[in-house]
């Protein structure tokens, strides 16, 4: 039994999306979740994660926490789904690079440009531009971020370029990825799922 423990409209967005991509059964366990930026929402004691954040996937009493890592998990536990690299493919290397780099680089760079860090800072800029570069670079020598397949690098990734798309480069080629990545049936069912904000946190 898979058991996604989500909190609408925020980065566990990205696992709901996933498990629509590789079609097995779940059920999303909504929680709440303190969101920093607007000070709002609070720890649920219905939610598994340790420090109470999302996402956190229970599988069979096993607990799996942090995006990367549920990525790789899921892909892993589902390779018919074809959305990962298996353990001694050609792929493999690539694929769990770009599954760390998008937790270790992509999303502290952009978190750099969002919150204005880019602007005195020489470094976060450096390390903003060379990860739109390797974003790009990918893009031009395939449709999707590892080539000619789509797979859970192209969710990881396309889930944070849809919320920080605003503090990206101008690019017609990044878009017409993020477009066709997010226009897939999968996603939108998975926006179909995702769930309202409590109305104490839209006010």
């Amino acid at each position: 039994m898979l058991t996604l423990f989500h909190a609408p409209q925020s980065r566990s967005g990205r696992i709901v999306w996933l498990m629509e991509e590789i079609g097995a059964s779940y059920e999303i366990e909504y929680v709440d979740i303190f969101r920093a930026m607007t000070g709002t929402g609070s720890r649920d004691r219905a939610n598994l994660h340790p420090d109470g954040k999302v996402p956190a996937l229970l599988h069979d009493g096993a607990l799996v926490t942090e995006s990367a890592a549920i990525a790789l998990y899921l892909s892993d536990l589902f390779p018919e789904a074809d959305i990962g690299a298996s353990v001694g493919s050609p792929e493999r290397a690539a694929y769990v690079t770009w599954l760390a780099w998008t937790a270790g680089e992509m999303e502290p760079a952009y978190w750099g440009k969002i919150s204005g860090q880019t602007e005195g800072d020489a470094l976060a800029q450096k390390r903003y531009d060379a990860v739109n570069a390797r974003i790009l670079t990918a893009l031009e020598h395939g449709p999707y971020l590892m080539g000619h397949r789509f797979t859970a690098i192209d969710v990881m990734v396309g889930s944070a370029m849809a919320w920080g798309r605003d503090f990206g480069p101008k690019s017609e080629l990044m878009d017409a990825w993020l477009e066709r990545v997010s226009s897939r049936p999968a996603n939108l069912a998975a926006m179909a799922k995702d769930g309202a904000l409590p109305l104490a946190e839209v006010a």
